[in-house]
């Protein structure tokens, strides 16, 4: 294999990055870091936020258990197809419930299509300070109900491919590691 061919394979290998945590653990912020550096390296990223893909691929579903996973499974295939097809599909998105991530490593492994699940620990304390959304503080009022991690339940992953303490390192420092592991994987 030449030079030229190693460095093609190296920039179109697709792999799916699912970071999943508690609202405001991060898991968005540390997306786009890492996609900025992935693709100042070469490699085609694109960041599946959870919020948009609710707005326009799961439109008009709600927050119930099976909602969630229709949603999760959208976006598992979504991921799949783009990282199948040379694209770094990295899903910040919380899928609260331990089978529904199961049903999209699946989906993954049946196609032969690199998957990493990121479990981005950042603890409940922590993220409902940093409560980018607001989220908390309209539970924490009685104005919302159903919200992960705390009225709501989030099964937190047993064997992720990484978990990230946020709240003990940089931004930076967190795609960073997420980095090293796609490159220690081949996948960057």
């Amino acid at each position: 294999m030449t030079n030229d061919q190693t460095q093609e394979n190296h920039v179109t290998t697709g792999a799916t990055v699912w970071l999943t945590g508690l609202p405001s653990a991060g898991k968005t912020t540390i997306a786009h870091e890492l996609a900025d550096r992935l693709r100042a390296e070469g490699h085609r990223a694109e960041v599946l936020d959870g919020d948009e893909i609710r707005a326009f691929i799961s439109a008009g579903l709600g927050f119930t258990r099976e909602d969630r996973h229709t949603n999760v499974q959208r976006i598992g295939f979504v991921a799949e197809l783009l990282a199948r097809n040379g694209v770094k599909a990295l899903v910040p998105v919380i899928a609260p419930y331990a089978d529904s991530r199961d049903a999209v490593r699946e989906r993954h492994a049946k196609n032969a299509t690199p998957y990493l699940e990121i479990h981005v620990a950042t603890p409940v304390e922590v993220c409902s300070e940093r409560d980018v959304k607001g989220l908390y503080a309209k539970q924490a009022a009685g104005e919302l109900t159903g919200l992960t991690g705390v009225d709501d339940p989030y099964e937190e992953p047993r064997t992720p491919d990484l978990r990230i303490e946020s709240q003990h390192q940089t931004v930076r420092e967190s795609a960073a590691s997420v980095h090293a592991l796609l490159t220690e994987r081949g996948l960057a």
